[in-house]
């Protein structure tokens, strides 16, 4: 097939799939997609993402859509498995969705990346903060959340503010390890220093007991953890039983109740470095609309970063919506956000820009406490 011949395939092509997106506007619904965990050892993040973002598009639906469109969220489950998440892509692809929303990991978003951006279809605040998905520049691919450069710079600065310089770093064997593990060298290099130690553990595994036999080795003063919740905490409790008296830091993605759940009294002293607000408090207008809107659903359901993030991600992602105006389009919708500046969402600021995709660089720390709350 000469080139002429396929472009002219590839277009044909294109043109079939966007006709479902085409009968999305024209009926009242648009369609959103969600590849996520939700089920496996990673399944609290995918689940709990999902929740917070149902409460803002639940209120919006109720009250007669977007632009007079309503939003559905339908989801798809990947375990947090590359394959699986960039099959469910091409599923969502295939059956015309509008845009994709919330996917949650750094191997799995990365395993959609080629599918999306060749079909032009935007996604919007995926869970993670790898720099491989920011760079090189993408304009399908909108960021809600700061970089894991962003918090382990901050982890690194608190460590050497305390004089702790011998860190190790515990990593899931993966983009997303290898992503922390990235800016944790950065971060140390600014100061002249390197891990001692570097030990990983596989995907969706919780088999920690070569890697704390080889970190304890080294005999760190602390332990920077990029990893899913259940190998965090199997790798805390296994180091603290074999002696280790020094500090865990987890990065954001570890899924905060999550943790604090898995380890209970044995997560006294474990950081973990946030890129939304608090919670668990009436601290900011966003999280009081939050807190009232859980309360609200009847489900039950408990504050926690994950689906603060999801309800957040909700909120912009409708914003661009409305900005867009009248029937929404793909394009619409980029353009959109793009002209989000400086937007106070309730105590939590939001930029965007035709060459900047990265809404927010905010980070601060938070501790675990031995009843298994979360303190700043």
């Amino acid at each position: 097939m000469d080139r002429r011949a396929a472009l002219g395939g590839m277009a044909a092509w294109a043109g079939a799939w966007a006709l479902p997106a085409r009968a999305q506007r024209e009926s009242g619904r648009l369609v959103l997609g969600q590849s996520a965990a939700f089920s496996g050892p990673a399944a609290q993040l995918g689940t709990q993402m999902n929740r917070g973002a149902r409460l803002v598009l639940d209120a919006v639906n109720a009250q007669g859509g977007v632009n007079g469109q309503t939003l559905e969220l339908r989801t798809l489950d990947d375990g947090y498995e590359p394959a699986r998440c960039k099959a469910n892509t091409e599923r969502f692809i295939d059956e015309g969705v509008f845009a994709l929303f919330g996917y949650v990991g750094t191997p799995t978003t990365l395993a959609a990346m080629p599918v999306l951006q060749e079909a032009k279809v935007p996604l919007f605040a995926p869970f993670t903060g790898a720099g491989a998905l920011r760079e090189p520049f993408s304009r399908q691919v909108f960021h809600l959340r700061a970089s894991y450069d962003d918090e382990t710079a901050l982890i690194v600065k608190q460590l050497t503010s305390l004089d702790l310089r011998r860190v190790a770093v515990f990593r899931q064997n993966d983009s997303y390890g290898q992503a922390g593990l990235d800016g944790v060298r950065k971060a140390l290099a600014a100061k002249g220093l390197e891990p001692v130690a570097v030990a990983t553990v596989e995907r969706n595994s919780a088999e920690v007991g070569a890697a704390v036999k080889a970190l304890m080795a080294a005999r760190p003063d602390a332990v920077v953890q990029v990893s899913a919740y259940r190998s965090c905490a199997a790798f805390i409790r296994e180091a603290r039983a074999a002696g280790f008296g020094g500090t865990f830091y987890n990065v954001s993605f570890v899924g905060t109740q999550a943790l604090a759940d898995e380890l209970g009294k044995d997560g006294r002293g474990v950081v973990i470095s946030q890129v939304m607000p608090f919670p668990y408090s009436n601290s900011t207008p966003v999280v009081r609309e939050y807190l009232e809107a859980l309360k609200a659903s009847g489900n039950g359901d408990k504050p926690n970063y994950s689906s603060l993030e999801g309800f957040l991600a909700a909120k912009v992602l409708v914003d661009g919506l409305r900005r867009a105006g009248g029937k929404a389009s793909r394009e619409g919708l980029i353009t959109g956000l793009e002209s989000i500046q400086n937007q106070d969402y309730g105590g939590f600021r939001v930029t965007f820009g035709p060459r900047d995709h990265v809404g927010s660089h905010f980070v601060e720390l938070s501790m675990l406490t031995e009843t298994g709350s979360v303190r700043r």
